[in-house]
């Protein structure tokens, strides 16, 4: 990050800590009690956040009289010592994490449930649906991230309308000499990546989990399988005999066969998109085409704040997250330090002004949450392998897909 984007986000945060007093002064703790005095809160935070973090936790301070201790800790590793910990009394009241760590968390008993009440509404819906499990918010949003389709202009001038179109403006390219792949994706010699491959599966109607009516995921019906799955598996086999998916082009050589201005497209995130512009490629970010029919809709990331279960001060906690995290400033701020999408709509329609922030915000608009139920740990495995497989004809397609389904099945019923 730029160094004047750091100070415009300090600036912001002082600009308007009126706001945020005058927020707290209006809602006030959800049950109605003061949290002034209420001693202390400790937040688990990297090191990135917390030099957000730390501003806003002094203007809580002084507002509130309590103070908040950032413990700075490698993101990786947030998770799994929050549930270690939590349940003997020695974890943090807050931690900042990813929503896909939400049913674990629920599942452990280490988070509570967030008391946003109406402001639920002033954050993107995808972020609400992300952070929420068996109907209840449990955390409180401050970004989202997914990934969207990189084309290089002078190679395609045209946004493909199919992704079977692409494929085809790809091919002609490299078969003019203008370019050495027809399309490119990230992927791994042994667990393919199902991530980035997803919007495409997802074309062909064959999402992870049925939803229920509340939007959020039934982790008992898995729907990886039947004629979307199964068509979706006999097209990995079509690219990967034809070469448009090749499992030894890792994520790195992706980007820099793309950057050298060897494909037209590239199927990637916001954090590929420096590297191109310092590559001199004249790029557009566009809709991910469908392969199978249907829309190809991403997985959208959302990271945010949890409260611990345990926590011995949960009004100040929820204070602190609802009316001085979810406030405009600090989600600007989070969004200066990180690039990634604020989830608050005010704060996320500023960043729009940045035209790679409005294009992949709206093809995010219409992705899903990456499935937060512990069901999904069985997912992953089974789900990269059959992949490389298929791609890399090892099989009968539809027979490695149904067999994948069977294994994640059994998996998940224990």
């Amino acid at each position: 990050m730029k160094a004047g984007a750091a100070s415009r986000g300090i600036a912001v945060l002082s600009a308007v800590a009126a706001t945020a007093i005058a927020l707290s002064g209006c809602a006030g703790s959800p049950s109605g009690e003061e949290t002034k005095g209420a001693g202390t809160l400790t937040m688990w935070v990297d090191a990135d956040r917390a030099s957000v973090l730390k501003d806003i936790a002094a203007q809580f301070k002084e507002d509130k009289g309590v103070e908040v201790k950032l413990v700075v800790k490698d993101f990786g590793d947030i998770r799994d010592d929050f549930v270690t910990q939590v349940p003997t009394g020695k974890g943090p009241d807050i931690i900042v994490g990813a929503h896909d760590w939400l049913g674990k968390l629920v599942q452990n008993g280490v988070v509570a449930p967030l008391e946003l009440g109406d402001k639920a509404g002033d954050f993107q819906e995808v972020a609400i649906n992300a952070m929420s499990y068996d109907g209840q918010i449990y955390g409180l949003p401050y970004s989202v991230e997914n990934i969207a389709l990189l084309r290089n202009v002078a190679l395609a001038p045209e946004a493909p309308a199919t992704f079977d179109d692409a494929i085809a403006t790809g091919k002609a390219l490299v078969e003019a000499g203008t370019a050495q792949y027809p399309f490119l994706v990230g992927l791994d010699p042994n667990a393919s990546d199902p991530y980035h491959l997803y919007p495409l599966q997802a074309s062909f109607g064959a999402p992870v989990f049925e939803t229920k009516a509340d939007g959020t995921y039934d982790a008992s019906k898995l729907a990886l399988g039947g004629p979307g799955g199964e068509a979706f598996a006999q097209a990995l086999a079509k690219w990967g005999a034809e070469g448009v998916l090749n499992t030894n082009i890792s994520g790195d050589i992706a980007k820099e066969e793309f950057n050298a201005g060897k494909s037209p497209y590239f199927l990637t995130g916001p954090w590929n998109v420096p590297a191109a512009k310092d590559a001199g490629i004249d790029y557009a970010i566009d809709p991910i085409p469908s392969a199978g029919g249907q829309p190809a809709t991403p997985f959208v990331g959302v990271q945010g704040f949890y409260i611990s279960a345990k926590s011995q001060n949960p009004l100040a906690a929820n204070e602190f997250l609802v009316n001085y995290l979810g406030t405009e400033a600090v989600q600007t701020a989070l969004y200066e330090v990180g690039g990634r999408a604020p989830a608050l709509l005010t704060a996320f329609e500023a960043a729009k002004s940045n035209a790679d922030v409005a294009a992949f915000g709206a093809v995010g608009a219409e992705g899903v949450p990456m499935p937060n139920v512990p069901a999904m740990d069985a997912v992953w495995a089974d789900w990269g392998t059959t992949e490389v497989a298929i791609i890399n004809g090892q099989g009968d397609p539809v027979a490695l897909w149904q067999q994948m389904v069977a294994n994640i099945q059994a998996k998940i019923a224990g």
